[in-house]
């Protein structure tokens, strides 16, 4: 058995005004059916900021830009272990949460190569529906999804 390929990556969790949290739904091309939600990101490119890698993946896999000043300071990191089309990862793993209008129009247009026709879906969650959905690609997703939650009502 190989070592799990590391990575860092930024990811961001658009929270509406409802308190509800804008997921992917996506596959891993090496299970095509077997369907997660996941936040919104990816690998941070060489020379880039998280905030920038953060923005970046935001733009690719929904189509929405917006300015770095929106983006909450870092709310989460972790390191998670997955798998992608039979490469074992190691992600090390900073989420930042994005005030976002829940009327934002999202568009797949952008994504790379390998996820098209593995990120299938865009929807609204909160964390407590995706608790019970139970379809969470980690188990602490709607933990996280609460802190970004609290980040954007200035909770925190």
């Amino acid at each position: 058995m190989t070592d799990p390929v590391r990575r860092v990556a930024a990811r961001v969790l658009p929270v509406s005004a409802t308190g509800e949290v804008l997921l992917l739904q996506c596959q891993d091309p090496a299970r095509p059916g077997d369907l997660h939600w996941i936040s919104v990101g990816g690998a941070v490119d060489a020379g880039e900021s998280l905030q920038e890698a953060a923005l970046r993946e935001l733009v690719e896999e929904t189509g929405v830009v917006v300015t770095a000043d929106l983006l909450s300071s870092p709310l989460h990191r972790g390191e998670y272990p997955f798998t992608w089309d039979g490469v074992d990862y190691l992600s090390d793993t900073t989420l930042f949460a994005l005030p976002l209008d829940r009327g934002t129009e999202v568009s797949f247009a952008r994504l790379e190569e390998a996820e098209v026709g593995n990120v299938l879906a865009a929807g609204w969650w909160t964390p407590d529906a995706l608790r019970a959905d139970g379809s969470a690609a980690s188990p602490d997703l709607p933990d996280i999804m609460e802190a970004a939650i609290a980040a954007v009502r200035g909770d925190t």
